[in-house]
């Protein structure tokens, strides 16, 4: 009997880390993965919006304020984990913030922060976290984008983060594969998080959704996309694709940047000139969060610190 329960619930008792787990995707995939059994760790940014998203699971759950950039703090946070959870078999790199608008109208700071959150921040989430799914012969899971496969205008710090961390996984998968260790990425498309908020307003992006087939142009719920993933991570499947229809365009990549390129230039080139000199902006309230924490933090640091 044990082993038919082990079979039909393989993720029973096991447990989780999900970064950028207060609210939207990370928040979804964290109750997801709590329903499906596991023992889930929240990360994240927002301690009062990430303590109701622990307290809302139905298993034990275990809550961790950490920013990404941190590596002290995820030292700290994986040794927490490994204390009150045990070790994780279950890690997903899901942190991440979007800035949209004109390159050289986005402060340098910003852009750096959306690499240093995205990319970065997934490779450290990696580093600490990488000694006790050896220990647990586990699974990590980089959460990716869409936008790995055509880089849109205007998005310029997103674009580029999601596709160094699909590199960065890629690479990762051939160096711990020999220990045991499984690592996936997970390609997201339209997604109803806080961060699409608003998707009509920012033209060039509108403009891209509008100009995709209808079966693309849907945004599925975090709840949705938490399944497929779910999926993925019971099967330790080295791709994801939220929707799942996504995996039939990885042969059409290399034809997606000549696209968005083409239905971009058409959409800017529409744009009253105002409107492309506008200030970039930080979207949704999980990346207005973290920007408002990380200008906060470096305010009050005394110079040269």
């Amino acid at each position: 009997m044990r082993g038919n329960h082990q079979a039909a619930r393989p993720l029973e008792g096991r447990v989780a880390v999900v970064t950028g787990a207060a609210r939207g995707v990370g928040e979804a995939l964290a109750r997801s993965l709590s329903e499906a059994g596991m023992r889930v760790a929240l990360l994240g940014r927002e301690r009062a919006t990430l303590r109701e998203a622990a307290e809302a699971l139905p298993g034990p759950s275990l809550c961790i304020e950490c920013d990404v950039t941190d590596r002290a703090a995820l030292a700290d946070a994986a040794r927490g984990v490994a204390a009150g959870l045990g070790p994780a078999s279950v890690v997903v790199a899901n942190a991440g913030i979007a800035v949209s608008g004109p390159f050289d109208r986005t402060a340098a700071d910003l852009w750096q922060r959306v690499i240093d959150v995205n990319l970065t921040g997934s490779a450290d989430t990696a580093r600490a976290f990488l000694p006790q799914l050896t220990s647990t012969r586990g699974y990590f899971l980089q959460i990716a984008s869409t936008a790995a496969f055509g880089a849109a205008p205007m998005m310029s710090a997103y674009c580029a983060s999601k596709a160094g961390a699909e590199s960065f996984a890629l690479a990762l998968r051939g160096e711990v594969e020999p220990d045991g260790v499984q690592v996936g990425i997970a390609y997201l498309h339209w997604t109803g998080t806080d961060m699409l908020t608003g998707i009509d307003d920012h033209p060039v992006l509108e403009a891209l959704r509008r100009n995709q087939p209808r079966p693309a142009r849907r945004v599925h719920s975090p709840a949705q996309v938490a399944q497929w993933l779910t999926r993925g991570v019971t099967h330790r499947s080295p791709q994801i694709y939220a929707p799942p229809w996504l995996r039939w365009c990885q042969p059409l990549r290399p034809l997606f940047p000549a696209l968005v390129a083409r239905a971009a230039r058409r959409e800017l080139r529409s744009l009253p000139r105002e409107e492309l000199s506008s200030p970039a902006e930080v979207l949704g309230a999980g990346g207005q969060a973290d920007w408002n924490s990380f200008r906060t933090s470096r305010a009050a640091s005394p110079p040269g610190g």
